[in-house]
């Protein structure tokens, strides 16, 4: 299939990025939103049309939906996507629960469909040159790991900040890990809302006795988007907030035990050279060359349940 063409559904805070994207690769068809003057503007600005759900739904020149609802209304829009046979791609999280999440994979198994979900720092270029790193085994075996994605705001009622902000760590950390934890212990907090968390933290331990944490909060001074990896050659760190020519740095540190106390031995900071691209133009690219290959999302169904498993841990309610 060529010539790929999608239907945005949603074109608020993250919306309009993805509309954007795909309307600079030349799929944009149509824009869907609730409130018809927001669909009329982003429209215009992309030169389609604006159309309802059904409209969209009915459109056969349309191969693949995009939903960037909030994350209440995945389940029944990425529902109606499938059964109207159209390929879907959902930002994250897939949905509020695992049960809904295997529904929505279900579904789109049975009608034969491509489901992708927006786990967008899988297509950074920066995570994958590290994700390489460490099959190769340049880090040796991991450690440990953690990710901290913090930020003043943005506030949501709909999800905790868990909910929000961390599936995109979890998402990276069992990338890494290439395993499921055996075991997730955590907690939130709430401050502004009663019942929405705005921090939450959670520790994984895994079958090969690597260690993961998360911290994830809403209500910090500064941001920091950071992902540190431990392994027993060699240590990564993947900070977004740095310039791209510095985002990736490893640190050759080993420690010497020769004598009664352990000494560290530290190395220079090394910064790995990663051509420069858009996350979000790779991820959109993605979508599109799975339609037209036949091929399976990197970020499918399945990955998503893994996420959704380590997000839906009993002491941490997602409001």
């Amino acid at each position: 299939m060529k010539n790929v063409k999608v239907a945005v559904v949603g074109c608020g805070y993250w919306g309009k990025n993805l509309a954007r994207n795909f309307a600079e690769l030349g799929a944009l068809k149509c824009i869907v939103d609730p409130n018809p003057e927001t669909a009329k503007i982003h429209a215009e600005t992309h030169k389609v049309c604006a159309m309802k759900m059904s409209e969209a739904l009915a459109d056969d020149d349309i191969a693949g939906v995009v939903i960037a609802a909030p994350a209440e209304f995945h389940r029944e829009l990425a529902l109606e996507a499938i059964a109207a046979g159209k390929h879907v791609y959902v930002e994250k999280p897939l949905a509020l629960s695992v049960s809904d999440g295997q529904i929505i994979c279900d579904a789109a198994t049975s009608a034969n469909v491509k489901l992708m979900i927006g786990h967008l720092l899988q297509y950074h270029p920066v995570f994958v040159a590290l994700r390489e790193m460490v099959k190769s085994g340049d880090l040796g075996k991991l450690r440990y790991a953690y990710s901290h994605r913090l930020s003043m705001g943005k506030f949501r009622l709909e999800e905790d900040a868990f909910w929000s902000l961390a599936p995109h760590d979890v998402s990276m950390l069992l990338a890494l890990f290439n395993e499921e934890p055996s075991e997730i212990r955590g907690g939130g907090l709430d401050f502004i809302t009663e019942g929405i968390a705005d921090e939450s933290r959670i520790d994984m331990i895994f079958p090969s006795g690597g260690r993961a944490h998360i911290f994830v909060s809403w209500l910090h001074p500064f941001k920091e988007q950071r992902l540190v990896v431990v392994g027993e050659k060699s240590m990564a760190v993947f900070d977004d907030t740095k310039p791209w020519e510095e985002k990736l740095a490893t640190y050759a540190h080993t420690v010497d035990k020769s004598s009664e106390v352990p000494e560290p031995v530290k190395s220079s900071v090394r910064f790995i050279k990663v051509p420069n691209g858009e996350p979000l133009k790779s991820e959109c690219q993605h979508f599109l060359d799975c339609i037209s290959n036949d091929d399976n999302p990197l970020t499918d169904g399945e990955e998503a349940l893994r996420v959704l498993r380590v997000l839906e841990v009993p002491n941490l309610p997602h409001g």
